[in-house]
């Protein structure tokens, strides 16, 4: 079993790691987010155990990222002396699996990396939904109620902002700014775009998905 250990206070992550390795388990240390991101590029972990406090990158931060950007689907254990109920609401929204507060018994520890390890990796992470709206991150595969629709790439990335800002309408601007940077389209090319997004969406069903806001803005509504 391999195990990420991410915590900006060595005397922690060398504790820890000093625990596990003596139950046979093959250790990697961090001490920021930046590394973490990095190394989890380059290696299979079985369980990340991930600090919330650090410089650089804090942890809820980098899980956000592992999650949203690297599609990482490894469970991780939140281990933090943050103990509000705001912080757990936190840790678990960007896609913490556990939470263990500090200070903490090792033996405890040592059974929530257990426990999910035994559980494996998530699988949902990368698919993105909302209603009966499904497109998986890694793919860019689209279904509605099961049946598959075919997107160009502008769509595509066009239902993925709107997935993720769901049900809030996201502005004119805002789908430029992210569909295009720094060189936004003619001004019918984002009308045309977002027809043929509705058209695609909506073909075969009574119910239409994709809203356009006047004045505003385009929103999916259930």
């Amino acid at each position: 079993m391999k195990i990420l250990i991410v915590d900006d206070n060595h005397n922690v992550s060398e504790t820890i790691a000093d625990y596990l390795e003596l139950e046979g388990m093959t250790i990697d240390c961090a001490y920021h987010g930046e590394a973490a991101l990095n190394l989890v590029k380059e290696n299979h972990y079985d369980v990340i155990i991930m600090d919330i406090m650090m410089p650089k990158l804090d942890g809820i931060s980098t899980v956000q990222k592992l999650r949203q950007e690297q599609l990482c689907g490894t469970p991780i254990l939140f281990l933090t002396a943050k103990d509000t109920l705001d912080d757990k609401i936190a840790a678990f929204h960007a896609g913490g699996d556990d939470y263990l507060m500090k200070p903490f018994a090792m033996q405890e520890l040592s059974l929530r990396v257990h426990a999910l390890a035994n559980r494996g990796p998530r699988q949902d992470i990368g698919t993105l939904k909302f209603a009966d709206i499904q497109l998986d991150a890694r793919t860019d595969q689209v279904t509605r109620m099961g049946q598959m629709i075919k997107l160009s790439r502008i769509q595509t990335k066009i239902l993925k902002l709107l997935i993720k800002r769901a049900p809030a309408t996201v502005s004119r601007n805002e789908v430029i700014d992210n569909v295009w940077g720094d060189e936004p389209p003619g001004s019918d090319a984002l009308r045309s775009h977002i027809y043929g997004l509705r058209t695609a969406l909506d073909k075969g069903f009574d119910e239409s998905r994709l809203e356009t806001i006047h004045g505003q803005g385009y929103r999916l509504k259930a």
